[in-house]
């Protein structure tokens, strides 16, 4: 079979699962449809986890960015990894021992406040619509190359599959169908890896693979093959960063920290029955979110290795099949500028007449190494399992937001649970709708703007939630102040230097010379300051406020191991 006939039957078998498995587990109450009723193993969480965490961005722009960026995208794996780690310490076990159902939620209750909660509501949907953009953005591309339809088709199916499982199962449905999501999506990344790995070294393991020698004979060591053919093309060599050590300090901090802030990451641990659950559950996913990460780096290097030696200096009539394929979707264009009808690939943007989109390399990547097609089917189909695990979490995080902290507990306390619940379902449908408008008119390739997302999470909540913990004088007053100037001075930031608004701004222009990535990180400074200074000059919290603080910071059976 070709590869479109397997990329359907593969992407139509795992599609079937996720709405099977939507259908069994349909929610009946607000609880099944918040947190699954609360009742989740720590192995499916953290599985469904991992899943909800590994979107489009870890699956397919990730190693993407690494294969362009190489050394200075190394700030993804480590504010990635270190964040998820922040996150399952600082957070998780805390905040399941609160036992709210969303993080406007606990801000609402722990700063005792409807205006704290509304704000914190506004900044969860801000970022949630700023990341779920990156992921149906990502489902696009996958079915714009393997089912032959446009992106803005791609992305109208994607809606309707994901509305699907999450209107009708909410929580409960979407976790048990990220764990299916979560086996395909890492079988589909680890096949190609290990089968390009032997391809090229002989060696089966990828992240040994990256650092051995090539399987040719010659004594080169990949690495250095790929360092040298960079700098024949004019490009800097690979394993050699360019972006100041400030900006990736930056970067990688408001990766860690937005982490820490992400509501749809949260949201899991408050679906398991005991706090300990939750931190297992942490344990569960920090590896299995580890197999990815650790392998992302060495698929980077395969790609970007052989794209260049396909292309480089190649005959434009002489390109393989899927070269052409990727010409059709627009993701990757050539421009033959000196009319000789050969390929020059290099870092010269004037003769430079290749265009490659990051996101492209993942999924090009089997089919650049002649890879078998149901390799590329698996492919495609891994792609959609992140994404579409992703963009559920964030619907549920979105439908949540309103349906419960706006509507349920702000502006109408009386409305029964079902109501409640054909709110959520509602409110989850129209953000399908918004979500698919920023698929189809997306502000950058879908890493870029994942990382955006994380910049607003950190700027945002992190220090609302981490004050809320390990704080117990911070009042409602400073949070809300906090929050206000953090996601503002974020907004403002992006507005200006990526996406050229208020008169633009260049690099040159940066503040303190950190990118619009890493400004969360000054973000979160001015919310820490703004939240600490304003708590000065205000009341402290009610005394029980206080008490609850205190408990929650108290393990479960403390009092049994000292006899109290």
């Amino acid at each position: 079979m070709d590869v479109q006939t397997w990329s359907y039957l593969l992407v139509g078998i795992t599609f079937a699962l996720y709405i099977g498995i939507a259908i069994w587990s349909r929610a009946g109450s607000t609880s099944e449809f918040y947190i699954a009723g609360g009742g989740v193993s720590p192995l499916a969480n953290g599985m469904a986890t991992a899943a909800d965490w590994m979107s489009a961005a870890s699956f397919i722009s990730m190693a993407g960015i690494i294969s362009f960026a190489g050394y200075d995208g190394s700030v993804y794996l480590m504010g990635w990894t270190g964040g998820y780690v922040l996150l399952a310490l600082l957070l998780a076990p805390y905040l399941r021992k609160f036992g709210k159902f969303t993080v406007p939620d606990f801000i609402g209750d722990r700063y005792y406040s409807k205006t704290a909660r509304i704000v914190a509501v506004i900044c969860a949907l801000i970022v949630s619509f700023t990341y779920i953009a990156g992921q149906m953005r990502g489902v696009g591309v996958v079915f714009s190359r393997f089912l032959e339809v446009d992106i803005d088709t791609g992305v109208v199916i994607g809606m309707i599959i994901v509305l699907f499982y999450a209107v009708l199962g909410g929580m409960k449905g979407i976790t048990y169908t990220q764990v299916a999501q979560y086996c395909v999506l890492i079988f589909a990344f680890m096949v190609p890896a290990i089968f390009i790995s032997i391809q090229m070294t002989g060696n089966p393991v990828p992240q040994l693979g990256m650092g051995s020698t090539l399987i040719d004979g010659s004594g080169t060591y990949l690495l250095d093959k790929l360092d040298g053919l960079s700098t024949e093309l004019g490009f800097a060599a690979y394993t050699e960063g360019k972006k100041s050590v400030i900006d990736v300090f930056a970067i990688t901090l408001a990766l860690m920290v937005g982490t820490a802030g992400l509501p749809h990451v949260i949201v899991r641990f408050f679906t398991v029955k005991r706090v300990k659950d939750a931190r297992k559950s942490a344990g569960w996913a920090l590896l299995l979110i580890a197999i990815l990460y650790t392998t992302a780096p060495a698929v980077a290097i395969f790609a970007k290795t052989n794209l260049i030696d396909t292309v480089s200096d190649t005959a434009y009539a002489d390109m393989p099949v899927w070269f052409k394929n990727w010409e059709t979707t627009g993701l990757l264009t050539f421009e033959d500028k000196n009319g000789d009808g050969v390929i020059q690939y290099v870092a010269d943007g004037q003769a430079n007449e290749l265009t490659i989109d990051n996101d492209i390399m993942v999924l090009a990547n089997p089919e650049i190494a002649q890879l078998p097609a149901w390799v590329i089917g698996l492919v495609a189909a891994g792609g959609l399992a992140a994404a579409l695990s992703t963009a559920a979490g964030l619907l549920l995080v979105i439908s949540a937001s309103v349906s419960h902290d706006l509507i349920k507990k702000t502006f109408r306390p009386d409305i029964s649970e079902k109501g409640e619940l054909w709110a959520a379902r509602i409110s989850a449908s129209v953000a399908v709708i918004i979500a698919g408008y920023f698929g189809i008119n997306p502000p950058g390739f879908v890493a870029a703007v994942v990382a955006l997302a994380f910049g607003l999470a950190a700027a945002s909540f992190f220090p609302a939630i981490i004050l809320g913990i390990f704080y117990k004088r911070m009042n409602k007053e400073g949070a809300i102040a906090g929050m206000i100037v953090g996601i503002v001075s974020m907004l403002l930031y992006m507005m200006k230097f990526k996406f050229d608004m208020f008169g633009g701004g260049t690099p040159d222009d940066w503040w303190f010379g950190i990118s619009p990535e890493g400004f969360g990180s000054v973000a979160m400074v001015f919310n820490f300051a703004v939240a600490i200074g304003v708590m000065q000059f205000t009341p402290d919290p009610p005394l029980l406020v206080q008490e609850i603080v205190e408990d929650i910071r108290i393990p479960s059976g403390a009092g049994e191991a000292t006899g109290h």
